[in-house]
């Protein structure tokens, strides 16, 4: 799952959705004053944004898989 969109009609630009993520997909849109989705292809699968968005305004997408990763001491 990824990113896909910021329901607009849920959205209070609040704001901590661009504060938390770290790969920086989410942007704040100045004439609406509400966040939205610049890079969706960047998105970390991080579920940060859907975890801090007090009115769950963040949409996820089930397109995009996160690769499994290994780690090696």
């Amino acid at each position: 799952m990824a990113i896909e969109r910021i329901d607009t009609e849920l959205c209070n630009g609040c704001g901590l959705c661009v504060n938390c993520c770290p790969a920086d997909v989410i942007r704040m849109d100045k004439e609406s004053g509400k966040a939205f989705v610049r890079y969706p292809e960047d998105c970390l699968l991080c579920f940060w944004c859907l975890a801090e968005c007090p009115q769950r305004a963040i949409v996820m997408s089930t397109l995009k898989k996160s690769p499994l990763f290994t780690s090696w001491g």
